[in-house]
C-alpha cells in the first residue's frame, strides 16, 4: 500500500481511473482500489461506485472469460487519435535530452502513453520505457529526438 496516497479532486482521479482501466486488466472494485492507491490516491468505495456510473464504465468479459471493466466504446481503432487523446489527457512536459525525449505525466499515465506510442509504429522511434509518470522515448540520432518532442508537445 502506498502510505503517501491521498484523495485526488474529482477530475484527475477520475481521469486516473480511466488511465488505470485502460492500461490493464481489473476485475473488482478492490483490484481498483488497490491500484488507484499504488498510484497515490485513496478512494472509497462508494466514490469509486460513483465515479464508475458517472463515466459509464462497464463491466464485461475478456476472450478468457475472466470479468473486467471497460471503457465504454471500447480502445480507438485510430492508433495516432489515441496517442493525441492521451498526450492531451495525462501528458504534462516533452524534452528533448541528446537521442532521447523524456514525457513527464500526471501519475500512472506514462505506461499508457508508452503504449500509444508503440501502437503508432513512428519510423523515429527506436522504442520506449515507462516508469510510473515518466516515459522515456528513444530516438537515433539528437534531431530525430528533436523532431519527436517537436510532435509531441
Amino acid at each position: 500500500m502506498n502510505f503517501d496516497a491521498r484523495p485526488l479532486p474529482k477530475k484527475e482521479r477520475q481521469r486516473l481511473l480511466e488511465s488505470v482501466i485502460g492500461r490493464r486488466r481489473v476485475g473488482t472494485q478492490l483490484e481498483l482500489r488497490e491500484a488507484l492507491a499504488a498510484a497515490g490516491c485513496t478512494v472509497t468505495q462508494a466514490t469509486l461506485s460513483r465515479d464508475l456510473r458517472e463515466l459509464g464504465i462497464e463491466k464485461m468479459h475478456d476472450e478468457l472469460g475472466r470479468a473486467r471493466y471497460a471503457i465504454p466504446g471500447g480502445r480507438r481503432s485510430d492508433p495516432a487519435a489515441a496517442l493525441a487523446s492521451v498526450l492531451e489527457q495525462f501528458g504534462r512536459r516533452v524534452t528533448a535530452a541528446q537521442n532521447l525525449v523524456v514525457i513527464r505525466s500526471e501519475i500512472g499515465a506514462a505506461p499508457a502513453i508508452a503504449r500509444a506510442l508503440d501502437r503508432i509504429e513512428h519510423s523515429l522511434i527506436v522504442g520506449t520505457i515507462a516508469g510510473d509518470d515518466t516515459c522515456l522515448v528513444i530516438a537515433r540520432t539528437a534531431g530525430d529526438a528533436r523532431t519527436l518532442a517537436s510532435e509531441l508537445a
